[in-house]
């Protein structure tokens, strides 16, 4: 089983900067794509980045000219980036990531949420 672990979030003022993290832990895994999805209560959660392990990204356009996702191979961990936040960027952040036990035969891929990390941008 593979664990997921977001941290990075907090208060900000509209404008600002966050970097989130999306720590992997596990044993005997491989980590594939990567994504950060955000919700706001009573709303879908939605797509806000992902990354293949070979470092091709996609964006939801609200976020692609503001936010930049990256990865670690070697820590097995993800960032958001996120520049000029706005106030409606307010959500609970969760990363997303499909991976594969490199123990088992056959191989069978497998997917993980974390639980998530709160982002406030507050004027």
């Amino acid at each position: 089983q593979v664990q997921l672990v977001e941290s990075g979030g907090g208060l900000v003022q509209p404008g600002g900067s966050l970097r989130l993290s999306c720590a992997a832990s596990g044993s005997s895994f491989i980590l594939n794509a990567v994504g950060w999805y955000r919700q706001v209560p009573g709303n879908e959660r939605e797509l806000v980045a992902r990354i293949t392990r070979g470092g091709s990204t996609n964006y939801a356009d609200s976020m692609k000219d503001r936010f930049t996702i990256s990865r670690d191979n070697a820590k097995n961990t993800a960032y958001l980036q996120m520049n000029s936040l706005k106030p409606e960027d307010t959500a609970v952040y969760y990363c997303n990531a499909d991976w594969i036990s490199s123990d088992t035969i056959p191989l069978v891929i497998r997917n993980s949420w974390g639980q998530g990390t709160q982002v406030t941008v507050s004027s």
